[in-house]
């Protein structure tokens, strides 16, 4: 059997970890991951063919050569290679996870850092146990910081991924109601999310807090979490102090220095009021790694949301606000309240099914339903089963859709124009098929 040991030995010659062999990268080490409906042992052959150096495999019938590494177990043999690597080094590691914003945070925490310090940061949304250590083992020694998403839908998931990236400094961004069936409602929610400051508390680190969330609060508190900067709306013990000061679609804002007593606007390129603390967040990191509040700021303003999340398109016809990448209750009800305080003339929502919501599925999207209802809007359209059947026993002056294709199909036969249009779902729901007709 190969040894961790022996595996890193290697891995500083070819620091290059491939795990799918269609984007084999010569000389890089392949791990040949097991999935539910694959083996990647039986594709080993095929990655070295396609110029990797040597491929780590856990069935020793596709050992070859020497170029074949056996191993126990190929996951727990990439975990705990990320695990050595991380042990060799001494930057910086900031941790973040939460129900919402964890990738739009992570992501502009990453460019504010990105103005004074060599940054990596997760690439998309690589936050899993495969993913974690993909990014861990993507750290090179000219890097000064790392930020790493962590993301969980059970528990003992975070406490895991804190083993293997073990965070100098760490962030949750909230917590709600999101994978209530794997945590076992919200509650579980914040055991799950709170074993992240159980790391930092264990460690001596160092976590960045809303003050603005008393959840928050009250889980620092039960773990004595000594190190702590604050940042909110309010103004005690805050190092950031910020407010909205427009949100028309795009966010602008005012925040405060509390310890250089310094105010600054700062305009983004995002939409939602929901991204104040995230932006708060990626402010208050700044301050604490001595970044000048110019350099923040710029940090800030150069951040350009992708990947579908609180992104704003224009289309001949309507502003759209981009925000399907995923759903759950706490986020589709910020993002409805978003629309509906919007300076904007004609307002539609287009909301898609939340998943895995187990039991409390009908509840959550009769919750939604009445939410929207109650939001000054012009129009709102509900697309997915779980809305119908929430949608069936509530109100009628909605559209419902049963399917993302009858959705296209209701569209195509009566337009929107001139709006601006919210449209929200989980991503399994692909509810970016409806964009090419708005």
């Amino acid at each position: 059997m190969t040894s961790t040991a022996d595996l890193y030995e290697l891995f500083k010659k070819h620091p290059v970890i491939s795990t799918d062999t269609r984007k084999i990268m010569a000389g890089s080490l392949f791990f040949a991951l097991r999935g539910e409906k694959f083996d990647a042992n039986t594709f080993a052959g095929q990655a070295i063919e396609a110029g990797a150096a040597y491929a780590i495999i856990d069935n020793s019938q596709y050992g070859v050569n020497e170029k074949y590494l056996l191993v126990d177990d190929v996951l727990t043999a990439l975990q705990d290679l990320a695990r050595h690597h991380r042990q060799q080094l001494t930057i910086p590691v900031i941790g973040l996870t939460g129900t919402n914003g964890k990738t739009t945070t992570k992501e502009l925490i990453g460019s504010v850092l990105s103005q004074s310090y060599k940054t990596l940061a997760t690439q998309g949304n690589l936050n899993n146990h495969i993913g974690v250590p993909l990014t861990v083992l993507s750290i090179e020694p000219t890097h000064e910081m790392a930020v790493i998403e962590m993301g969980a839908n059970h528990q003992k998931e975070i406490e895991l991924l804190c083993s293997i990236a073990r965070p100098t400094n760490g962030l949750i961004t909230n917590v709600g109601k999101a994978h209530l069936e794997g945590f076992g409602g919200v509650e579980g929610v914040k055991k799950g999310k709170g074993e992240l400051y159980d790391f930092l508390a264990a460690s001596q680190g160092v976590a960045f807090l809303n003050s603005d969330s008393s959840d928050l609060l009250a889980m620092q508190q039960q773990r004595e979490l000594k190190k702590v900067e604050f940042y909110g709306t309010g103004n005690s013990g805050n190092t950031v102090t910020g407010a909205i000061v427009e949100n028309a679609p795009y966010l602008k804002l005012e925040w405060e220095n509390n310890h250089s007593g310094r105010s600054h606007v700062v305009n983004t390129q995002l939409t939602g009021g929901y991204n104040l603390h995230n932006v708060l967040a990626a402010i208050c990191i700044g301050v604490y790694f001595g970044l000048t509040d110019e350099a923040i700021n710029a940090g800030i303003e150069n951040y350009q949301p992708k990947n579908n999340r609180s992104q704003i398109v224009k289309t001949a016809t309507n502003t759209l606000i981009c925000d399907y990448y995923n759903a759950n209750p706490s986020s589709m009800m910020v993002a409805i309240e978003n629309l509906g305080l919007m300076d904007a003339g004609r307002k539609v929502m287009i909301l898609g099914d939340m998943f895995e919501m187990g039991e409390e599925s009908q509840a959550e999207h009769a919750a939604i339903i009445k939410k929207a209802m109650e939001t000054p809007v012009d129009e709102r359209i509900f697309v997915g089963k779980d809305f119908c059947k929430a949608g069936a026993a509530t109100v009628k002056s909605a559209t419902y859709y049963a399917t993302a294709e009858e959705a296209i199909s209701g569209l195509k036969a009566d337009p929107i124009k001139n709006a601006t249009i919210l449209i929200k779902g989980s991503r399994g729901m692909a509810l970016e098929r409806l964009v090419e007709l708005l």
